[in-house]
């Protein structure tokens, strides 16, 4: 199962060209795009969820493109987007909400309603399920946005920086979640933090200017920093600045 971006033009109304005839294709189960801020990574996965439109290009996802009704239907299906701001829609509750994302992406009512429990229970928010979703925390916002992308049961769920603004306890929980998804579901994931890669992904993307700086599994990218520090965490932060400025 493979995401590709091909020759992906996008730009900001009147500035500069944020990518230019840009590629991409990967089918890693878990891919983490790495960059600084400007980089273009919230910008890709909005093109990649369909929720931003290139200019030129084309997006699939399993050989399957958005462009026509049919085909965006079963593209949306099956490519969920979590975005950094999981919003709260007043006067629901939480496995409301969660069954709402459901039928939103084409699940009849009972059906949304009857996968909610489920997805709920795999992101540890069951005993939350009653509490109104705007009561939520930043973290157990975004855990209620990954349980609507799991009750529609989404082949590939794609996360900007999901982990930004948490606390540790709750950056550990959203890992952990990460890892137990890997199991049946695809995800990429874009961030600028670097620590814990070996343990949460197989594939790193550095992403710069709207240029892929470097693409390849964890072991290779932590190569790249050579034998300076035994750390993954240093190791990881020194192959990423190194990549960055170019030097590499």
């Amino acid at each position: 199962m493979t995401l590709r971006l091909t020759g992906i033009g996008f730009r900001y109304r009147r500035s500069a060209a944020v990518f230019d005839n840009f590629d991409l294709s990967t089918s890693s189960p878990a891919t983490v795009l790495l960059g600084p801020n400007g980089a273009g990574k919230s910008t890709l996965m909005g093109i990649a969820a369909t929720h931003l439109q290139a200019e030129t290009g084309t997006v699939s996802w399993r050989a399957t493109t958005p462009n026509n009704r049919r085909d965006r239907v079963a593209y949306v299906r099956a490519v969920a987007w979590l975005p950094q701001e999981v919003v709260a829609i007043p006067g629901l509750n939480v496995r409301e909400q969660v069954a709402y994302m459901g039928w939103l992406k084409g699940m009849s009512r009972r059906a949304a309603w009857d996968a909610s429990s489920d997805a709920l229970e795999r992101v540890r928010l069951s005993d939350l399920a009653d509490r109104r979703s705007h009561q939520l925390s930043g973290g157990q916002k975004r855990r209620m946005g990954l349980a609507g992308a799991l009750t529609h049961k989404s082949e590939l769920i794609l996360m900007d920086e999901p982990t930004a603004g948490l606390d540790p306890t709750q950056r550990k929980i959203f890992r952990q979640l990460l890892d137990t998804l890997r199991e049946d579901v695809h995800i990429v994931v874009s961030t600028h933090q670097t620590e814990d890669l070996a343990d949460s992904y197989s594939e790193v993307v550095v992403l710069d200017q709207g240029q892929v700086r470097f693409q390849g599994s964890t072991q290779a990218f932590h190569a790249l920093a050579g034998t300076a520090t035994d750390s993954p965490r240093e190791r990881a932060e020194a192959a990423y600045a190194e990549l960055v400025r170019g030097e590499v």
